[in-house]
């Protein structure tokens, strides 16, 4: 048996798993480019130590981001990869393609780049991986053809991203693909010419469930909910139980604020004090639905653990209505990014400057109330402070 050029990656394709290395050993049968990347990366396991550099400044005419340049630091060893840019293209909303979006995507990408690809990453666009400086505008002129466009890269918003929502969830309280749609091409220039001081990423989930765990990677969360009382049918709630479902012990215990109480007949809930997690409806969808007023929490500054550590959003709109053309959601979009362009350090998510500043200076920049759903945890200390305009002065006599 021949002795593998990649040993260390192999033992990755060994596993029970499926494995990239598969894919890229599969790409490098035909690309040039995609073998030589084994080699990097194998070098790269070998000496515990990256081999990649930023390209600096690369990219298509007219668009500031999109491209991220990147070269190979051991170009005479490896190169085909000496210059080995990544594009991100601007997915559909909720991720939907014909087959034959799908193939175009692939010609184009075979006849430009390395064949490697990447659906979907964190951040949500289409990810093609690997070519050169020279095919760049000839790659993003092709896609353009076949009517794609690029997405955000660098200091700038970031690609909306959205659950599938009503496209195929029972439960979607918003139209989480037309909201994503309206803000994408509300703020095309937002999103392909970097402004910010850092990156600003939307994501739109259509209930509380949020498949797109938008509380966690989201600067900006609009996840859809719902006003008023949980409908309740009694006679499934009953068959639950007849079926097996210890209704008291995995759904009234799990509740995370207890609030339902079941009696061994009906089941009742203390709706003033459900915070829409979802749960109860989760394991019992044919007695319980979301409430009949449909519309959208707001939650702002989450982010990963790069800088000050990883932040979960928390709560700004508790409740709004969301309808075409969304101008509220979108004049505060811009109330948002306004305060925090003028406001934050250079590479400072508006997380990072909230937890900086303090939410109060936060909700008077954007003029909104403060209310008790914004709380996370309770007061440490006993001291109040007012804004000084606020404080009725004594008049002097």
């Amino acid at each position: 048996m021949a002795k593998s050029d990649t040993p260390l990656l192999d033992q990755l394709g060994g596993g029970k798993w499926p494995s990239f290395i598969d894919d890229m050993k599969q790409a490098a049968k035909k690309k040039p480019m995609a073998k030589d990347l084994l080699g990097q990366l194998e070098l790269s396991y070998k000496e515990k130590i990256g081999h990649w550099k930023h390209g600096g400044i690369v990219g298509v005419k007219g668009y500031g981001g999109g491209v991220i340049g990147r070269y190979s630091d051991c170009p005479e060893k490896f190169p085909n990869v000496q210059a080995f840019h990544t594009l991100r293209v601007n997915h559909p909303t909720g991720w939907f393609y014909k087959t034959e979006a799908l193939r175009n995507l692939c010609d184009v990408w075979d006849k430009h780049g390395s064949g490697l690809t990447n659906l979907h990453g964190s951040t949500g666009d289409i990810i093609l991986l690997g070519t050169t400086t020279d095919h760049l505008q000839e790659c993003f002129d092709d896609l353009s053809a076949k009517g794609f466009d690029l997405g955000g890269s660098g200091s700038a918003l970031r690609t909306p991203s959205a659950c599938v929502g009503p496209g195929r969830c029972e439960w979607a309280c918003i139209d989480s693909l037309d909201t994503c749609y309206n803000i994408t091409m509300s703020y095309q220039d937002e999103i392909h010419r970097p402004m910010f001081p850092y990156k600003f990423k939307i994501k739109v989930a259509a209930c509380p469930n949020d498949c797109v765990a938008s509380i966690a990677r989201s600067d900006l969360a609009i996840i859809g909910t719902w006003k008023g009382d949980i409908p309740i049918d009694q006679k499934e709630v009953a068959a639950y139980a007849a079926a097996g479902l210890d209704i008291q012990k995995e759904v009234c215990n799990l509740c995370p604020t207890r609030c339902m109480v079941y009696n061994g007949r009906e089941l009742k809930i203390y709706d003033e004090d459900c915070t829409r997690c979802m749960h109860c409806i989760n394991l019992m969808p044919k007695a319980l639905r979301p409430g009949p007023e449909k519309g959208a929490t707001l939650l702002i500054g989450g982010k990963a653990p790069i800088v000050e550590g990883a932040l979960l959003s928390w709560v700004i709109v508790p409740f709004m209505k969301l309808e075409p053309p969304y101008t509220e959601l979108k004049d505060l979009i811009m109330k948002i990014i306004d305060w925090w362009s003028e406001t934050a350090r250079s590479r400072e998510r508006i997380g990072e400057l909230i937890k900086r500043v303090g939410m109060r200076t936060f909700l008077r920049a954007v003029g909104l109330p403060a209310l008790p759903q914004m709380v996370k945890s309770p007061r440490t200390n006993p001291y109040v402070f007012f804004w000084p305009e606020d404080i009725k002065q004594k008049e002097v006599k």
